[in-house]
């Protein structure tokens, strides 16, 4: 369960949203059927959406479908969503996470964010305290890893800390990532 956002005035940008499209490829039906059921008729990629029909419809997902669906979604939104344009490596793109998070965001209320915290070598952290499903934030992590794959590294491994779950009621989850 995610925990909702503080205003109901915040936002998410029609790009981003689509990676929830692409990732059900073969559930396309009812992929716009939970997008309807919250007030999403047609998706069009340069709207803007109502953050809690965008979440509310996650939740559907995740309940419905399962969370390798979520995860799937996570993943396709690399390549839905806006992201800076200055990303040429995968620490870039850990790093630039939370801005093209804010870029794909408007409005006024709290929408979390996403804390890369580098580690020694080839590890690093990431807290994550936004209102969308853990497995949707390790897709978009692993999708960052596929695109910008780092050198001489073969897989990377997300652990999820023991310090709390935001799928269990705690604020933020923590990710320990090695590649």
């Amino acid at each position: 369960m995610t925990r909702s956002p503080l205003s109901d005035r915040v936002e998410v940008y029609g790009r981003s949203v689509q990676a929830l499209l692409h990732a059900m490829e073969f559930l396309k039906l009812k992929a716009r059927q939970v997008l309807s059921s919250h007030g999403i008729e047609s998706l069009e990629p340069e709207e803007w959406y109502p953050m809690q029909s965008v979440l509310d419809s996650f939740n559907d997902i995740l309940e419905q479908v399962g969370p390798h669906t979520t995860r799937s979604i996570g993943h396709s939104v690399p390549r839905s969503a806006v992201f800076p344009p200055s990303i040429s490596s995968f620490e870039s793109a850990l790093e630039s996470l939370d801005q093209a998070y804010r870029m794909n965001h408007r409005g006024s209320g709290d929408i979390g964010s996403y804390r890369y915290q580098p580690g020694g070598g080839k590890s690093a952290s990431m807290v994550c305290d936004n209102p969308y499903p853990c497995e949707f934030d390790q897709g978009v992590i692993e999708a960052l890893y596929d695109r910008f794959p780092p050198r001489d590294s073969i897989r990377l491994r997300i652990e999820h800390g023991s310090g709390g779950c935001r799928g269990k009621g705690s604020h933020a989850c923590t990710y320990f990532l090695t590649w």
